[in-house]
């Protein structure tokens, strides 16, 4: 009997399902996923409580990538009818009159599907490991296998004012900030066009000269440094090349007048920048209704996830990664062989547990690489309580998160879910289900903090900032998540000495966001495993290509921070 290849899967997040999936549907190669935890989809995961439902972080499903748009879609597709909050009016939601499904066929030998695709559809086989179903486009309110498109609004909340985000200058802006403010900041903004810092190696000088000193301060330095927790002289400006992309002051307000005068919605989103983009689509539960569904997809095809194992030991010999070792939650260790290695694994972590030990210098840059953590305080709400200057107090606001500029507090943002998707809330009529985003440490405070203790102080920030009363809380919960933003500081100019290093075994692939410590969204996680697969198939043992993702022009799909 031939010996079918193997490959290990360390993650069972986006790049790992990813990965698993093309290997079923296009190799031979059986994928077995080892995954610590018991949760489907790593960050994009969806956090369920008594049926309130948490985006850790927000996942708008966009990408100029058409090969991972269709891979959405062939999972869940459009909607082809109005979702429970969509309003009569708005005639801006694409929707469809017929989707495609892509399906695998089961792992069982003889056990072939009929070429019934249900009603009003037909199936065709596509490969011999898959069929694609032509269905009735999904109905919202009736199907739970369905892509939203949802309209998108993100804004800043600073000083009991909404300003837009990102930020431009507009005459409803320059009356909020002051007419002097708003001079001196096109003032810095000139200045900063005519002599622009020439060392753009930190992220103050890249934000500096896109939007000038004085904007800077006000609107980016003191979130940013949130987020981190270090001075924006001390990160790399690779993120902010990768957070706005092309984006600046002048492109931002010609979008907005664009906007005014566009007629042809589809190619205004196409050209413009992810962070701009107006529309995006959802699943119906949240982003981990996808990687559940490409879950369920990898098992009844014969590929296995094992949850509560995870990887401690990746062992090699030459160039190439002969086997790992996988402890379970019981600390019961062994020994798997495998043919290829797929690492989501953080860097730091895969370097540590690799034998041989890697040279001294590699183990070097990796031990100094950071991350950031990341918790979100759900609170369950009657209704809130906004306050904006000049107006009544307001019960509700549209926005799928906002960003929170005031000092004063330490949260970073806020999601309301009930605008990401209706159906995240349980009672959607009645209440308001909100996310507060702390950017943290796993030594801070705030992360060892007691979960109701952080429903508290919560609470009392929201108070602070106007955003909400506590006599409406009804409930609320925590969530954390570890090593979820891989730093640009510490040695991360020095990831190349790793990167040069994993290109020495030929099967080993570094994929996702943790495992190639770079700021990738979702679909560019996958995309790296997409290429990974392709390697295979070319037969390709240089997997450098890998890190070309994410260094094109053209920015793929905005996500979080």
């Amino acid at each position: 009997m031939s010996h079918r290849p193997i490959a290990v899967i360390a993650g069972a997040g986006p790049a790992g399902l990813t990965a698993a999936y093309e290997l079923l549907t296009r190799t031979d190669v059986q994928p077995l996923i080892f995954e610590r935890t018991h949760a489907i989809g790593g960050i994009a995961q969806t956090f369920n409580y008594k049926g309130n439902r948490i985006d850790i972080g927000g996942h708008r499903f966009f990408s100029k990538s058409e090969r991972v748009m269709s891979w959405w879609f062939s999972f869940l597709p459009r909607q082809g009818a109005p979702a429970s909050d969509t309003a009569e009016s708005d005639h801006a939601i694409d929707y469809v009159a017929e989707s495609i499904v892509r399906r695998i066929l089961p792992d069982v030998p003889g056990d072939v599907p009929g070429m019934d695709g249900g009603e009003g559809g037909t199936a065709t086989l596509v490969g011999a490991r898959t069929r694609e179903e032509t269905r009735v486009a999904p109905d919202p309110e009736r199907e739970d296998e369905v892509m939203l498109h949802r309209p998108r609004l993100s804004r800043i909340y600073y000083k009991r004012h909404f300003f837009p985000y990102p930020i431009g200058i507009t005459f409803t802006v320059a009356r909020r900030l002051g007419l002097i403010n708003t001079a001196l900041i096109g003032v810095s903004y000139c200045k900063a066009q005519l002599m622009p810092l020439k060392d753009e190696t930190f992220l103050d000088a890249f934000f500096v000269n896109r939007f000038g000193r004085r904007l800077y301060e006000t609107f980016f330095r003191d979130y940013t440094e949130k987020v981190w927790g270090v001075k924006c002289s001390e990160i790399r400006a690779d993120w902010g090349a990768q957070r706005v992309k092309g984006l600046s002051l002048k492109r931002a307000v010609v979008h907005a007048v664009k906007d005014l005068l566009s007629t042809d919605f589809q190619k205004a989103q196409e050209e413009r920048e992810t962070s701009l983009i107006t529309r995006f689509f959802y699943p119906k539960y949240g982003p981990g209704q996808m990687w559940e569904t490409v879950a369920d997809q990898v098992t009844k095809a014969g590929g296995e996830i094992r949850f509560g194992h995870r990887v401690v030991g990746v062992f090699t010999e030459n160039d190439a990664v002969t086997h790992v070792e996988v402890e379970d939650e019981a600390g019961r260790r062994s020994r798997v062989a495998c043919d290829y290695f797929f690492s989501t694994m953080p860097v730091k972590e895969l370097v540590k547990q690799t034998s041989p030990t890697p040279p001294a210098e590699v183990r070097e840059v990796a031990d100094g690489l950071q991350y950031r953590d990341f918790l979100t305080v759900g609170l369950l709400m009657r209704k809130l309580h906004v306050e904006v200057k000049g107006h009544a107090p307001a019960p509700m606001v549209q926005d799928n998160w906002i960003y929170v500029q005031d000092g004063g507090v330490q949260v970073g943002r806020i999601q309301v879910f009930n605008n990401w998707s209706p159906y995240m809330v349980a009672d959607r009529a009645n209440t308001v289900w909100i996310g507060l985003e702390y950017f943290v440490n796993q030594d801070d405070v705030l992360w060892k903090m007691p979960d109701e203790n952080l429903v508290k102080l919560g609470t009392l920030e929201l108070e602070r900032i106007g955003f909400i009363k506590g006599e409406d809380v009804l409930d609320g919960c925590v969530l954390r998540m570890p090593k979820a933003y891989p730093a640009y500081f510490g040695t991360y100019d020095r990831l190349g000495v790793v990167q040069d290093w994993a290109a020495r075994f030929t099967n080993l692939f570094l994929v996702g966001r943790n495992g190639m410590h770079r700021y990738n969204n979702q679909d560019h996680s996958m995309l790296t495993a997409m290429m990974a697969v392709d390697n295979i198939i070319e037969g390709r043992t240089d997997q450098r290509n890998l890190w070309d993702v994410n260094l094109e022009e053209v920015y793929h799909e905005e996500k979080s921070a």
